[in-house]
């Protein structure tokens, strides 16, 4: 059983379609990158992942759990990195942390052994009292990181989580998130435009005009991956 698991999922915003037949799988402990051009439908296919939106056609499922049909046995499964920071930034780090854990329904007890040990997976136990306006870029993702995996999610999902980062925070973001996956066997949905940030081992998602157009190994795509998505996204347009 995918951990991930998207079928024939189609949405359309008034007569405009999105996505169309969009299907594809992600084995449990994998990292897998989504790529596509603006207008390719990723934010659409990500507001369906996240409940944002409800589907219109087709299915998607979290470690079996169907989104439409057991949309909290589905959610508990999935912790979430959105593009746009929702942190609160007059509140301390575990403050926001706090605020998160309540919302999953986690005791005052639980929920600081679990902010306890993510920030020191995190490796930000000395800034739990600061105010996240305090911290760089590349910290706020962490605290982010660390928020959406305060709940033991099986599946992480990232939706262009290094922008505005500059190239070095991104690189370590990157290999921040690979080494979780290691470690914790976590499957992660790496979305991005961003080549530099696919590696040969990556199972890869192409997206283009709201079609998945590619899909497999990125090594398979050959050693010049920003030819071959010019090319499968340009026969799109």
């Amino acid at each position: 059983m995918n951990a991930l698991q998207v079928s024939t999922v189609s949405f359309a915003y008034g007569a405009r379609q999105a996505l169309q037949q969009v299907s594809f799988g992600v084995a449990p402990g994998s990292f897998a990158a989504l790529l596509g051009p603006n207008g390719a439908g990723k934010s659409t296919l990500i507001a369906l992942l996240t409940r944002l939106y409800d589907l219109q056609q087709g299915d998607i499922r979290i470690l079996g759990h169907s989104l439409g049909q057991q949309p909290r046995q589905a959610l508990c499964q999935l912790g979430v990195v959105f593009q746009q920071s929702t942190l609160d930034l007059d509140l301390s780090v575990e403050q926001n942390l706090r605020y998160h854990a309540a919302l999953h329904g986690m005791g005052p007890r639980a929920a600081l052994a679990r902010i306890d040990e993510e920030l020191a997976r995190q490796h930000l136990g000395e800034r739990r009292h600061d105010k996240v306006r305090a911290l760089n870029g590349g910290h706020r993702r962490r605290v982010e990181i660390a928020r959406a995996l305060l709940h033991r999610p099986r599946v992480l999902l990232l939706d262009e989580a290094s922008a505005g980062l500059d190239p070095a925070s991104r690189l370590a973001l990157n290999r921040h998130v690979r080494q979780l996956c290691r470690d914790e066997g976590l499957t992660v949905l790496w979305t991005t435009h961003l080549l530099d940030e696919v590696q040969a081992s990556d199972e890869l998602l192409i997206l283009g005009r709201g079609r998945l157009v590619a899909q497999g190994s990125a090594a398979q795509f050959g050693d010049d991956l920003g030819a071959s998505f010019q090319r499968l996204t340009a026969e799109q347009a």
